[in-house]
């Protein structure tokens, strides 16, 4: 499980809400002490231990490293040991056959489906390992290779391939998966993570997974010629992974960082293979090998890859990766095959789920209400709902000029029609975002925060104020900006489906009344995610899953950061990521995150619009789902709890 930062489901202000944290000066003579009280622990320059990217360094012998470190023991768990556990404290409301048999049209009917259907097997007899699994995707998976993953169709693919080491539970706490790691060991200081691996764990092609594989891709993760930039977020505060032994890897770590448990979570790449072919091709893409690899890479998960078109993939079970030396050593997966199907069309999507040809689909708002109450969708299908902290918005690139001036990004969000777009569009499934932070999380706001509703005579108010004002009187608003007259005009650019699209041209025909030309351009998801990389556009409608930490949220809102698509910058803001990042007292850490989500909201970065809960429809044979703030599946034990029921 690799997936520290949000999921793509894809300005300026100087009013700063204080609550209670160090101000600029004192921020700085914070970071002071600590990097100068670090460096003197490690004997290093102070400046160097806070230097981005990686350095030469040689680590202690690790004997010497073990005697002089105060070390606490980390979680090491079976996570559907943990689910088992945690299922003993829910009561089950229905039987398996009541819950098959109800229609989910109510919040009584969920919980009573989500409690019978959402449970483990007693015993293995009631599983049907045989089985295939078929899973929808929504867009084609552009790489199988881990270091290249940048969608959610392939952080879900390549994860079924992968070694992953570490993760996290439904409340977002990390652990180390027991299915490959013996031990976990933390420093008391947060300097150091040392991981003794198991040592019955090979790649696909018969190879002995070690502690080397973990240090050759830490340092292929971070050699800047390599375009990796997806996974590399986060990387620049761990300064050296060492490969100690076969089985023994220490990572270091540049600072006493809250967040150093989360940089060790990254994918990992056989050394034998990829040390040969890496030298001569670094995009690892271009080259015959790397081509090759595509289609049949080398795996050390519990899935490998049998067959890839644009429109499918299918990945067959493993058995020497739960077998080992003729004896079983890790659970077998419930699954023998798993096949993704490319289905980009939300009605397609549906009769396939009716048919039987997908087992899973993520609903949309008006599928869930009017397509899926039917007798051909319940034949062999239910459907839930359950908690997800995903939010759209409307981001604005604010180097363009309509967008500099909070008064007018202020006056948009009032000018967007919310009845209608949550009431009519999204037939009230959907509440309203107050930022970007949900309120059920522990750095949410500690008081409820109203959210913004339409209001034409305040957005009209603001608009004037800002020097936007119809001079020609030809409908447009202009106002003049070096020198010469410019329109109130803009393209709002959104992924091809549907009910975007009625989202977008909702506001963008509201915007028409009060004299702002707004076009919307509809793209394919992966024209849309270059355009929002290369900052290419006026202003875009996307939605960000939560990543495991708040901590991520600054790849998004700090100044020149990898996804900060919009340009926002705040020099308070980017202060209080780095002092989150410091502070390793969650209570601490919750004050510097809630004043950075009230600068946000005052500054309406985004147009903050809605959250989006989890709506999905599965096959009545699977069981075991449940959800969390990432959705059924992004999370452990997640997809890895799912099974299928014996005929």
């Amino acid at each position: 499980m690799f997936t520290r930062l949000p999921l793509l489901l894809f300005a300026l202000g100087l009013m700063v809400v204080q609550s209670g944290c160090p101000s600029s000066s004192e921020y700085e003579e914070r970071k002071r002490q600590l990097e100068q009280k670090q460096a003197e622990a490690q004997n290093a320059d102070p400046k160097a231990s806070s230097d981005a990217g990686l350095q030469e360094f040689t680590p202690p012998p690790l004997e010497e490293l073990v005697a002089s470190v105060e070390w606490e023991d980390s979680r090491v768990v079976d996570p559907l040991e943990l689910y088992r556990e945690h299922l003993e404290t829910k009561e089950q409301l229905a039987t398996v056959d009541e819950a098959l048999s109800l229609k989910n049209d109510s919040e009584e009917a969920n919980a009573k489906i989500m409690s019978a259907l959402g449970r483990m097997y007693e015993s293995k007899d009631q599983v049907n390992f045989d089985d295939e699994l078929i899973r929808h995707a929504g867009v084609e998976v552009k790489s199988t290779n881990p270091l290249m993953m940048s969608s959610t169709v392939e952080f879900d693919v390549v994860g079924m391939m992968g070694v992953g080491l570490f993760s996290f539970d439904w409340n977002m706490e990390p652990l180390a998966l027991s299915d490959y790691v013996k031990s976990w060991k933390t420093s008391k200081d947060k300097l150091y993570d040392m991981v003794v691996l198991r040592d019955d764990m090979t790649w696909s092609d018969g190879t002995p997974i070690t502690a080397h594989d973990i240090e050759f891709s830490f340092k292929t993760i971070m050699d800047p010629e390599i375009p990796i930039p997806a996974v590399r977020t986060g990387m620049e505060d761990m300064k050296w992974v060492e490969a100690y032994d076969d089985h023994t890897i220490v990572f270091f770590h540049k600072q006493s960082l809250a967040t150093n448990v989360w940089n060790c979570n990254f994918p990992i790449i056989p050394k034998h293979v990829y040390e040969t072919t890496i030298p001569e091709d670094k995009t690892m893409a271009n080259s015959d090998r790397h081509v090759e690899l595509e289609s049949d890479p080398v795996v050390g998960g519990a899935y490998k890859l049998v067959k890839r078109t644009k429109s499918e993939i299918l990945l067959e079970r493993r058995d020497d990766w739960y077998m080992h030396d003729g004896k079983q050593v890790r659970r077998k997966p419930h699954f023998k095959r798993i096949r993704f199907q490319v289905i980009a069309d939300p009605n397609t999507q549906r009769l396939a789920l009716n048919r039987g040809d997908i087992h899973d689909l993520e609903l949309q708002a008006t599928q869930w209400v009017t397509q899926t109450n039917d007798e051909d969708f319940y034949k062999l299908n239910t459907k839930v709902r359950g908690e997800q902290w995903v939010y759209y918005f409307i981001g604005w690139n604010v180097e363009k000029p309509q967008f500099t001036d909070v008064k007018v990004r202020k006056a948009l969000a009032y000018a967007v029609d919310y009845d209608y777009i949550m009431n009519k569009l999204l037939h009230g499934l959907w509440p309203p975002c107050t930022g970007t932070f949900h309120p059920d999380s522990w750095m949410g706001p500690t008081e409820a925060r109203s959210p913004y509703k339409q209001d034409l005579e305040k957005a009209v108010a603001l608009l004037e104020e800002a020097g936007w004002k119809d001079t020609d009187s030809d409908g447009i608003r202009d106002k003049e900006i070096g020198g010469k007259k410019r329109n109130f005009e803009f393209v709002l650019t959104t992924p091809n489906q549907p009910w975007r699209v009625d989202v977008c041209n909702s506001f963008a025909n509201t915007l028409s009344r009060i004299g702002i030309k707004c076009t919307v351009s509809a793209t394919e998801f992966t024209v849309f995610q270059e355009q929002s990389r290369d900052h290419d556009f006026d202003a875009i409608f996307g939605g960000w899953g939560t990543g495991t930490d708040p901590s991520t949220t600054a790849n998004i809102f700090k100044t020149a950061e990898g996804r900060n698509y919009g340009q926002y910058s705040n020099k308070r803001v980017d202060e209080l990521f780095d002092l989150a990042k410091l502070e390793l007292d969650r209570d601490k850490r919750a004050e510097y995150y809630r004043e950075i989500d009230e600068i946000l909201w005052d500054e309406q970065a985004y147009c903050f619009l809605f959250y989006r809960s989890a709506f999905y429809g599965f096959n009545k044979k699977l069981r075991g789902y449940m959800f969390s703030p990432r959705g059924p599946y992004h999370y452990a034990p997640g997809f890895d709890a799912i099974w299928a029921a014996a005929k």
